[in-house]
């Protein structure tokens, strides 16, 4: 089975776009997402539509939660509880329903899925050896995916710890040999200094995974930001991705 895998889209229509583009090049069995599929971008309805339509699987993440009124508004940064006040007033009601009804985690054949991490699927970053190390001994699935940091990563274990960090585009990885963890990076807001979308595409019969990342037109999501009145430093950011 191949398998593209998707995460932290955060409302950002042009880049969720471009990746569905990509994804349907390659012609996967399924679709995976992770959560985050609103917060900080100008498109929450799009996307949840775009999302709730061709995913077989989707989690909640931590900015979906929070949208639905299901997390304190005080634990996210100002420009986040910010869009999360936009998003909470536009969001329609189908869009409500969709993401009202997803988990943090779930298992599919070969692979767990959460957005955070084992650990805590809603808040904990997997970007240290120990958070990567701890959800791996949390696990027992062949194959791990975690989002949430909106850092693209491919970690697995090593003589009694884990080696590898972030993938950049084109890291390919065998999977046969040992347990993985892997993060797809973000579709709409990376963070890893590469502002192009990032998604996964997994093959687990012939035991690959392999790091893709696409353009977009970046501009058009830093124009619907500032219409909507949303922090223009979520514009900004777009262009370096951090």
């Amino acid at each position: 089975m191949r398998v593209a895998v998707v995460s932290d889209i955060h409302a950002n229509l042009p880049a969720l776009e471009a990746v569905l583009e990509a994804i349907d090049e390659e012609a996967p069995d399924e679709l995976w997402c992770l959560g985050d599929v609103v917060g900080y971008g100008p498109d929450p309805n799009d996307c949840v539509s775009a999302v709730r339509d061709r995913a077989d699987v989707c989690l909640c993440g931590n900015h979906d939660l929070v949208v639905l009124g299901k997390l304190p508004i005080d634990e996210f940064t100002a420009d986040a509880a910010t869009s999360a006040r936009w998003s909470a007033a536009v969001l329609d009601d189908d869009a409500r329903a969709f993401l009202s009804g997803l988990p943090a985690s779930t298992e599919r054949d070969g692979a767990e899925l959460f957005h955070g991490s084992a650990r805590d699927p809603v808040w904990e970053y997997v970007l240290t050896e120990d958070a990567a190390a701890e959800s791996l001994a949390r696990t027992h699935a062949p194959v791990v995916l975690v989002g949430h940091s909106h850092v693209a990563l491919a970690v697995t274990t090593e003589r009694g710890g884990v080696v590898g960090g972030v993938a950049p585009e084109g890291t390919h990885v065998e999977l046969t040999a040992r347990r993985w963890l892997l993060n797809p990076g973000s579709v709409g807001q990376p963070r890893d200094r590469d502002p192009r979308a990032a998604w996964l595409l997994i093959d687990f019969d012939a035991g690959w995974a392999a790091f893709r990342r696409v353009p977009y037109p970046i501009e058009r999501t830093q124009v619907a930001i500032r219409e909507r009145g949303l922090p223009p430093t979520l514009a900004a950011r777009l262009a370096v991705g951090e």
